[in-house]
């Protein structure tokens, strides 16, 4: 009997990436042509864009029919743009996303894909024995990252190394019982993924993955650092016994959002 291989969607959430992404469609379309047998997608979320990114894409759409886009004019932030491109999951058996930069490579990702018959959700680690780290993050970065995990152990205990790799993908049942519950819109939405597969009870791979980190981030180091430290603890907050109070302090977490120029979270999301 012929082996039958998943369908694959891949989103790569955007903002303002004409200038690299083209690279990305390009090498992931040609890529997985070669050798993926199974029916591959490309989406491309964009999210808030003022420059041509929708035009490159479709560019490279009109060349590789497996890419198409997907434009929300307002800024809603890379969660956000993840959990809209998560409305998609019917298309396909598999559900993951990598960032636009290019950080992740098609073989790397097609790795993650190898290993789902192990876990209900793959996350590619650069922290863990075996990884290969083509281009260091700054010490600083690197810094503020580690100190970002020790946070999020201490506060949910999900004991995954690196949340924050962009690089995860997901069994399509697993994408649709969680996704009503996602409601971080910024870069905190892999800890809102994350914890919320672990409490419904799927397992989550974490395995070493190939990485390169790219000039042109558009993580502003300290902005994103208190944007996502806020996010954890409004998490946090929601799925404890006193999430009833946190109305109270509603009008305060929005003024520290706009504060901060970050996508506004869900202010209600369903508490699975």
């Amino acid at each position: 009997m012929a082996e039958v291989h998943p369908s694959v969607l891949l989103l790569i959430p955007a903002y303002n990436e004409e200038d690299r992404i083209e690279p990305v469609l390009r090498g992931y379309a040609e890529y997985f042509r070669r050798n993926y047998p199974g029916k591959f997608q490309l989406v491309v979320v964009l999210n808030g864009c003022r420059d041509n990114t929708l035009g490159v894409a479709r560019r490279v759409e009109a060349e590789f029919p497996e890419v198409s886009a997907l434009e929300f004019p307002a800024p809603i932030g890379k969660g956000g743009a993840l959990i809209e491109g998560l409305r998609l999951a019917p298309r396909a058996d598999l559900i993951g996303y990598v960032d636009a930069d290019g950080a992740t490579a098609p073989p790397a990702f097609l790795d993650l894909i190898r290993h789902t018959g192990e876990a209900d959700c793959v996350v590619g680690s650069r922290w863990l024995p075996g990884a290969v780290l083509h281009q260091m993050q700054t010490g600083r970065r690197q810094f503020a990252s580690r100190v970002f995990h020790r946070i999020v152990q201490f506060l949910f205990r999900m004991n995954i190394r690196d949340t924050q790799c962009g690089a995860k993908v997901m069994r399509r049942a697993a994408a649709e019982i969680i996704h009503p519950a996602l409601c971080i819109a910024d870069m905190a939405f892999d800890i809102n993924l994350l914890y919320l597969l672990k409490r419904e009870g799927f397992r989550v791979l974490e395995v070493p993955t190939e990485w390169t980190d790219k000039v042109g981030s558009k993580v502003a180091l300290g902005h994103t650092s208190l944007t996502m430290l806020l996010s954890v603890i409004r998490l946090r907050w929601i799925y404890s016994p006193l999430n009833p109070l946190r109305r109270l302090f509603t009008p305060v977490e929005n003024w520290l959002y706009r504060k901060l120029n970050a996508p506004p979270p869900n202010p209600d999301p369903q508490r699975r």
